[in-house]
């Protein structure tokens, strides 16, 4: 399978850390030593997980060659802080889209939904069940977050992006999807209390920051190599290694522990903060117009519950 075309969608309100300095006194030089942000998006009073996944999903139509809307038969939205847990976000970008009668599923897997997104998609196209789908990350961390809290109040920003996906090549710019794998680790360390989001108490906590470190570098680490060794290749045949936005010290280690150069890192956290699982994809979404013929791309994500997972990717 392959992928046709990538855009994203952020909110107009930047938020420097300046504001957190006022808040409650984290100063930004701290901020930035810590995690490597320096600003990030705040979504606006009318907008929301959904709003934000339809501006992104007309956007890649918008822009995609050879496709039109009601090509689309298949639509998976993927978000840890969704505006309605019925609504689903990938029904409402259906019904903004106007495409009837056709599978629509959302999912959540922390901060790794993008990627157990994309295997849906395989897992469809296999079967032979759809053949032009939507992946659809978003996330509106504002909506919950408790910017009082010192420990990870600071970290979160909004953000949007669209994939289209295709059973064939369309195009020349097209990337073909070599492999996705992805994986559980819900049982190591604090698996399950170190990040969480409970609704109804509207705060996402972080309580074992470094019990996620640790296990962040581990495990985009292992899981990076493991794609590339499973197709016959080492780091230095990539092009650019997209992994989750989370905090610019992990993906730094995960550098080190490849091999790969520091200018073949894709990293927008600085100035986006933790984005979710929308994060890596509008990294991959300002990475593909520079793509060139032989580039290799691996995308590699980890969530909190824990999850994890790499997207091989290669424009032919």
């Amino acid at each position: 399978m392959y992928l046709h075309h990538v855009a994203a969608y952020l909110p107009a309100t930047v938020v420097a850390n300046d504001h957190f300095t006022r808040l409650n006194g984290l100063a930004s030089d701290w901020i930035i030593e810590r995690t490597g942000i320096r600003e990030r998006r705040r979504a606006g009073a009318k907008e929301n997980t959904n709003t934000m996944a339809i501006a992104a999903a007309e956007r890649v139509l918008r822009e995609a060659p050879g496709i039109d809307t009601a090509d689309i038969d298949l639509i998976i939205g993927a978000t840890y802080t969704p505006h309605d847990t019925i609504v689903t976000l990938a029904h409402a970008v259906q019904h903004a889209l106007g495409v009837a009668d056709i599978p629509v599923v959302s999912i959540s897997s922390a901060c790794s939904s993008l990627l157990n997104a994309v295997e849906i998609v395989e897992g469809y196209f296999a079967l032979g069940k759809a053949r032009r789908a939507l992946v659809i990350t978003s996330e509106h961390n504002t909506a919950y977050n408790n910017e009082h809290d010192t420990v990870a109040g600071h970290l979160w920003g909004d953000g949007a992006a669209a994939l289209l996906f295709t059973a064939d090549k369309l195009a020349d710019t097209d990337l073909r999807v070599n492999e996705v794998i992805t994986a559980g680790a819900a049982t190591v360390g604090k698996a399950t209390t170190a990040v969480t989001l409970r609704p109804l108490d509207r705060d996402i906590v972080m309580p074992h920051g470094r019990d996620v470190f640790q296990y962040a570098c581990q495990y985009m680490t292992q899981v990076t190599e493991q794609v590339l060794s499973r197709n016959g290749l080492t780091v230095q045949d990539l092009r650019w290694l997209i992994p989750h936005q989370a905090n610019k010290r992990i993906s730094d280690v995960v550098l080190r522990n490849t091999g790969l150069p520091p200018e073949r890192l894709v990293s927008n956290v600085e100035t986006l903060g933790n984005t979710g699982c929308a994060g890596a994809a509008i990294g991959l979404a300002d990475t593909l117009p520079g793509l060139q013929p032989g580039d290799r791309v691996v995308v590699t994500v980890f969530g909190g519950g824990y999850s994890y997972g790499a997207m091989l990717l290669t424009r032919e």
